[in-house]
């Protein structure tokens, strides 16, 4: 189903069993798989890859006890030129990509977020909605990137990082006034299976080792291991990201 109002640009491919609401705007040489369903409004730049049965604009569903999603209004979707979606992606209403991303298969980004040029969220990794995350970020396959969080530009996000953002784990009110994900500055890398409590920063190329738990900010330039982090030593001279 194609709606009438749908507009495409030159050399569009369409797969199977595709759903283009009304409004939807799709830049010149983009493909399309099957099954893929794009909701109203969504603007797509040229030389998109879409595959099968992602979902582009889904608008968010919110709990009776939902503490962040809202029901609200939403721009369109927004996806830069030549970014790549995988299989089964999902991707919300009031998100917007940077050019030349990838959003793998199985993943999901919120709304309220904004990526940056040539990301990658891998496969099965989530973006939580109120995320703000900057160009050349790596996200790798099940990171968890909870509301609330800020990635800086060149940072490295391992398999199945996990970031938190409530310290009351949903007990009072009291917890509103605390509510804040993690942030990680500038060339910060964050090791597999971390686990990062809420608010704490990571540092411009700070490092933060496989399996820790980080409970304080990480000063620049230094690696931090162990439950809970502590220091270990400094980042060598050639792994800043300056030195690239």
């Amino acid at each position: 189903m194609i709606h009438r109002t749908a507009k495409f640009g030159r050399n569009v491919e369409l797969g199977e069993y595709v759903v283009i609401e009304a409004g939807v705007k799709i830049g010149a040489g983009c493909r399309i798989g099957h099954g893929v369903v794009i909701r109203a409004g969504a603007r797509i730049g040229a030389n998109c890859r879409i595959d099968d049965y992602a979902v582009l604009g889904k608008l968010p569903t919110r709990g009776k006890i939902s503490a962040l999603t809202q029901e609200k209004p939403l721009p369109p979707l927004s996806v830069g030129a030549g970014c790549k979606i995988g299989a089964h992606a999902v991707i919300y209403r009031g998100a917007r990509l940077g050019k030349d991303c990838l959003i793998a298969d199985h993943a999901q980004v919120r709304e309220d977020v904004t990526i940056g040029d040539a990301t990658i969220v891998g496969r099965a990794a989530y973006v939580e909605n109120k995320v703000r995350v900057g160009s050349r970020v790596k996200i790798e396959s099940h990171a968890y990137l909870c509301a609330l969080s800020e990635v800086g530009d060149g940072c490295f996000i391992a398999p199945g990082v996990i970031f938190t953002n409530d310290n009351f784990m949903a007990r009072t009110k009291e917890r509103f006034k605390y509510h804040k994900g993690p942030t990680l500055k500038k060339g910060a890398r964050v090791g597999a299976h971390v686990t990062l409590l809420p608010g704490v920063v990571l540092h411009e190329d700070a490092v933060a080792a496989a399996g820790a738990v980080v409970t304080k900010d990480v000063p620049a330039r230094t690696i931090v291991a162990g439950c809970p982090a502590k220091f270990f030593r400094s980042v060598p001279e050639a792994q800043l990201l300056k030195n690239q």
